[in-house]
């Protein structure tokens, strides 16, 4: 597994551990400053990690059917009504993200149900 998703996996279960609040907001932080500081020790991220740097911002913004320079968190927070609720939420589409049928060059989004 990667770092990336090794520290995910940790979050998701005691978030007030790494991030404090458990918000969204707080978690795209500290993913940036993590792939900053893996960046600084020469750590090379995984294909698997690259995927999720160059792919999850655009297919957030296909799956919420908005083109923005916003971030993902900020996406996922016009749909939520509090940080919590878009950490889950982020974790919901994490997985679906991790599953998509790849081999439909973006089309698996539009046959995806929405996360109620």
């Amino acid at each position: 597994m990667s770092k990336l998703f090794e520290i995910l996996e940790k979050i998701k279960t005691k978030p007030g551990m790494y991030i404090g609040n458990p918000s969204v907001s707080d978690l795209f932080h500290f993913l940036v400053g993590f792939k900053t500081a893996l960046r600084e020790l020469g750590i090379q991220a995984t294909d698997e990690e690259m995927d999720f740097y160059r792919e999850f911002q655009p297919w957030v913004q296909k799956k919420y059917h908005v083109s923005t320079s916003n971030s993902w968190a900020k996406i996922i927070m016009l749909h939520c009504a509090s940080e919590q609720e878009g950490l889950n939420v982020f974790y919901k589409l994490l997985e679906e993200f991790k599953h998509r049928d790849k081999s439909l060059n973006g089309n698996s989004i539009d046959n995806m149900t929405s996360i109620a």
